[in-house]
């Protein structure tokens, strides 16, 4: 039986890798020309025109009041309505649920999703003492819908000790993945050293991937010339790669339009179902600092939402900023981290495939289409993950027309009932180190340790080692489940 009319289909998916360098603020390209770039790879002129809905992932490269007005006039979309997201890497996926059920219940026709950053042109331009060119809207412009939808990824607890950016905050997640299995660190540097190569073989052979070059395990976890080390244990090359200029384009419509226009049929990809859902925004508030019942409960919602279990996907792509995030979501979802059959990532990763702040998974998107369309019959699941392993996003792709409608709910209910942890803001006392992680400065030097700390009372509290020599131990030695005296002004002393 055909499908419903309604039924969403994504029929266009182009990426754009810019890489000439900065000649001068006049000579760049700026994002919004980028993703016209993109849209154009993903459909002809015929669709682009069509489109009546362009949805824009928050860009950090450029400060635009609404950029989806500035790309429908450079694609000739006829007015089209416009919204602009809030900043978050499960963006892409949340806008593609949206668009899903807009299409379907008959509130747009054709959407077009899109996002660029140029934060390796802007960060080039910067260090010559110039800025990166691009259109300013006055204030006459109206603000999108959408670009309101920010949320407080920190509590007091955080803000407390500067526990403020993703590569602080995820290689806690990784002490406390290491401490939950009792592996020693060289033993774990190394496993996810492999892991991260195991990534970067699928850049190699990926187009779309920033960096193709192949790169060993060993040059991965171990520290060099060109790998600092960021915050221990994490390298440079454990961290999301946000100095590249990529721009990612989708195209939606329902299986009325898209006959309409006549895109052929062999580049339809049906999403089946999706999730959003997030986890407790203050990291000091989580129950365990290894594990995402967020990630779980929508995860495995999206599948039966599709009529389908883990084992029926044949191709999955985690969301992987940090090795953290990947190996708690196949924790969750309860997939091997080393299946040669079925590697964790189709692009390659935000280190290697590039890490375009909100907009990844755009990419990732858009690589799971061509790699469904080239393999008809086979199923994709995609996750996105915004903040620190807090918001979450899901969809699920095939080729086959589906047997029921699109499906989409929020799992937040089901989330909010799992368990939670007391955070101590202003605790003083002897607790033990439940995680830490220990930035290093550019040259190469431990600066301090932030740790999060269990109080005997079961509560966590999250404190500071300002010592630069204490905080080298940290880096020597495993202080996992140390005992630490935690003082009134959130410092700490190992003991």
């Amino acid at each position: 039986m055909p499908p419903n009319p309604r039924t969403p289909v994504l029929v266009g998916y182009g990426q754009i890798n810019y890489r000439q360098e900065a000649n001068g603020q006049d000579d760049n390209p700026e994002p919004v020309d980028l993703m016209a770039e993109a849209a154009r790879a993903a459909a002809d002129a015929r669709v682009l025109e069509a489109v009546d809905s362009v949805r824009v992932v928050n860009l950090l490269s450029a400060r635009y009041r609404d950029p989806g007005l500035l790309l429908g006039q450079r694609i000739g979309a006829d007015n089209p309505a416009t919204r602009y997201s809030g900043i978050g890497g499960n963006v892409p996926q949340t806008l593609v649920n949206r668009a899903c059920a807009d299409i379907q219940h008959g509130r747009a026709d054709v959407v077009l999703v899109a996002g660029a950053e140029m934060w390796r042109t802007r960060m080039q331009l910067r260090a010559s003492g110039r800025r990166l060119g691009y259109t300013e809207q006055d204030e006459s412009v109206p603000l999108p819908e959408g670009s309101d939808e920010n949320v407080p990824m920190a509590g007091a607890a955080e803000d407390r000790i500067g526990l403020d950016r993703p590569s602080f905050i995820y290689p806690m997640f990784e002490q406390a993945l290491r401490i939950s299995t009792g592996e020693s660190s060289d033993d774990h540097r190394k496993r996810i050293g492999e892991l991260w190569a195991r990534f970067n073989e699928v850049a190699v052979a990926n187009p779309h991937a920033w960096i193709r070059k192949p790169v060993a395990a060993e040059d991965i976890w171990q520290q060099g010339p060109t790998n600092r080390m960021v915050s221990w244990p994490y390298t440079k090359l454990m961290n999301s790669n946000n100095m590249v200029d990529q721009s990612a384009a989708l195209i939606l419509t329902s299986v009325e339009a898209a006959t309409r226009l006549k895109i052929p049929a062999e580049r339809w990809v049906y999403p089946y179902a999706g999730t959003d859902s997030h986890d407790t925004y203050a990291i000091s508030e989580r129950a365990e600092l290894h594990r995402s019942p967020a990630i779980r409960i929508g995860g495995t919602r999206a599948l039966e939402l599709a009529g389908l279990g883990i084992d029926d996907v044949d191709h999955v792509d985690l969301y992987s900023c940090f090795p953290s995030a990947v190996q708690v979501a196949a924790a969750e979802l309860g997939l091997l981290v080393d299946d040669p059959a079925r590697p964790l990532t189709v692009t390659g990763g935000l280190t290697f495939a590039g890490g375009p702040w909100s907009n990844y998974v755009a990419h990732s998107i858009a690589t799971m289409a061509e790699l469904l369309v080239a393999n008809p019959g086979h199923r994709g699941l995609i996750t996105a993950n915004g903040g620190y392993l807090t918001k979450h996003s899901f969809g699920v792709y095939g080729t086959e027309p589906p047997s029921t409608e699109f499906r989409w709910e929020d799992t937040q209910s089901e989330v909010d009932r799992e368990p939670t942890r007391t955070a101590a803001v202003e605790w003083e006392g002897v607790g033990t180190v439940e995680a830490w992680t220990t930035p290093f400065d550019r040259d190469g030097q431990p600066e301090k340790t932030f740790l999060a700390v269990r109080t005997p009372d079961g509560r966590r509290t999250l404190a500071l080692i300002n010592d630069q020599a204490t905080a080298a131990d940290t880096v020597r030695d495993d202080i996992g489940e140390a005992e630490v005296t935690v003082h009134a002004d959130g410092s700490a002393t190992l003991l």
